[in-house]
Formats: structure tokens, C-alpha cells, sequence
């Protein structure tokens, strides 16, 4: 093949169609766990995370509710993944030999915000969350009808393999994917490029800036024990009495059951079979969506 800018435009053209080919084939689950943020600066400050709204009934004049102010942010941080061609493979025309690297660009590329929100997950025990305690604790401070100060729990403590229970009805969830930039493919191949002049390599990369980090602790709950009828039981119970401030409950209702592959059996037994283990009627059949994630 001469190489020349036509040739080299359609040979980008190419590599982009099977860079995109592959993005748009692929099927995330981050979205819904995640809540997902434009984001328009290095990093983006939540300040009303927090506000969990009741209705009261209207007697007299309106209540205002003057949102308690958290300084909670998340730092983009930018994200590469780069390839170089060498021109004899182009010279050569064996160019389509990287045919599927660019579709694996393509793919990793959409499922890295995946990666991200399901790999920063187990960090809940560890990562603070809003107000200031690990996002999945025993001792999250809620106030009392009375304005005393309550510890609440949304952590089962154990040793074993992770699973989590959610309510992730709400347009606010568990957790944020915060989207700075885009990933795009783009190109190094212009003759003067340092690149192509010293090493006869034309480079193709990807790059795009995010974000994953913790929403509402409010509705997850997290176990380490394990995964059997009573301990979902435990977790399904300690989530619907979830209360706010004031003591006025929330009406959290767990929809999903996420879980790892370690954990997916006892998980499909839970939510999937007619029968319990003893014979008996499963009472917990069909009470939540299992969602299994490979980034577990």
C-alpha cells in the first residue's frame, strides 16, 4: 500500500468502525447502581447527598427544609489505552491484522465504568461516604425524633465472600458514575509526528476522564456472612425499617441482589426456587432481581 493521507484516513476510518462496532455491542450493568453525573469540571462536589424527602401533612404555613450541606466531591481521574502500528504492517497491507485489537479497545472501553462502580463497591468498608463514616458501617448518625442522635447499620460484618442488597428503584442510587469526558479513539500518524519520523510507528489511542464513587448508603446494605435464607432475611429486614431524621421511615424496599460469581448460587437458590431446603415453601422467591457482575 502507498502510504499517503487518503489511505491513512481511511485506514483510521476503519479502525474506528471496529472500535465502535465493539462499544456499541456491549451490555453494562453500571447504570444500575450507579446514578450517572455529567460532569463539567475536575471534580464535582455533591452537597445534597443526604436529603432523603417526606411529606408532612400541610397545616399552617409551609416547613422549610434547609438541606444539611455535605462536602462530598469526586476527582476525574483520565483513563489511556494505546496501540502502535508499525508502517511495514501497513506497507505490507497485514494492517487488518489489528482488526480486533481496536474491537477489544472498543469493548474495555465501555465496560471500564463498569470496572470502576463494581470494583469500588467492596471499598464501602473502607472509603468514607457523605457523612463521614465508611459507606457501609454500623454507626451512620441519624437523628431522632427528639434530636438525639441514633446509630444505624448497613453492614452484616462476616468474613466470607461480599453480596449486597439494594433498593435501586430511585432516580438517586447507591452509587455515582461521574462522566467527564467521553472515550474516543484518536491518532498519531502524521509523517512529522516523533513517533512515525524515529520509529516508524503510528499510534492509535484511547483516552476519556470518569469517575465512580458512593451515593446514598441509605440503599445498600452489605454481608460478609453467608448468603442463606436467614441472613437475607436480616439484611431485607434491617433495610425496610431503615428510618431518617426525625424517625419518619424511607421506604426503602430492596429490589436487587448483587452479588459476585462465588456468591451466585446460593443467590439463584434464594430468589429462584419453588422449594427451600427443608422441603417447605421458599417464602423469598422472586423477591428480589438477582444482578451478577463478573467485576465482583
Amino acid at each position: 500500500m502507498i502510504i499517503n493521507r487518503p489511505n491513512l484516513d481511511a485506514i483510521f476510518t476503519g479502525f474506528k468502525a471496529n472500535f465502535q462496532s465493539a462499544f456499541d455491542g456491549v451490555k453494562t450493568q453500571y447504570k444500575d447502581i450507579a446514578m450517572v453525573v455529567p460532569s463539567t469540571t475536575a471534580k464535582e462536589i455533591y452537597p445534597w447527598l443526604g436529603a432523603m424527602p417526606n411529606f408532612r401533612e400541610w397545616l399552617g404555613d409551609r416547613v422549610i427544609n434547609n438541606l444539611r450541606t455535605h462536602d462530598f466531591s469526586l476527582i476525574n481521574r483520565d483513563y489511556e489505552n494505546t496501540v502502535g502500528v508499525q508502517r511495514n504492517a501497513i506497507e505490507d497491507d497485514t494492517f487488518g491484522t489489528y482488526a480486533p485489537i481496536f474491537a477489544e479497545y472498543g469493548r474495555a472501553s465501555a465496560s471500564l465504568p463498569d470496572e470502576l462502580v463494581f470494583q469500588t463497591l467492596p471499598l464501602g468498608t473502607s472509603q468514607l461516604c457523605y457523612d463521614g463514616q465508611f459507606f457501609f458501617d454500623t454507626d451512620h448518625p441519624v437523628l431522632n425524633a427528639d434530636g438525639t442522635v441514633a446509630s444505624v447499620s448497613n453492614f452484616g460484618g462476616g468474613g466470607g465472600n461480599a453480596w449486597y442488597l439494594m433498593d435501586l428503584s430511585r432516580a438517586v442510587k447507591p452509587m455515582i458514575f461521574q462522566d467527564r469526558k467521553k472515550f474516543e479513539l484518536v491518532r498519531m500518524d502524521d509523517p512529522k509526528d516523533e513517533n512515525v519520523f524515529m520509529r516508524k510507528e503510528y499510534l492509535y489511542g484511547v483516552d476519556g476522564r470518569c469517575a465512580a464513587g458512593f451515593g446514598l448508603w441509605q440503599l445498600a446494605y452489605m454481608s460478609r456472612q453467608t448468603l442463606n435464607a436467614a441472613n437475607y432475611a436480616a439484611a431485607r429486614a434491617a433495610m425496610l425499617d431503615l428510618k431518617g431524621d426525625g424517625g419518619r421511615k424511607l421506604g426503602v424496599n430492596p429490589t436487587h441482589l448483587v452479588v459476585g460469581g462465588a456468591n451466585e448460587g446460593p443467590a439463584r437458590k434464594i430468589l429462584m426456587n419453588e422449594m427451600a431446603a427443608g422441603g417447605e415453601s421458599n417464602e423469598w422467591k422472586g423477591t428480589a432481581q438477582l444482578l451478577l457482575s463478573s467485576y465482583l
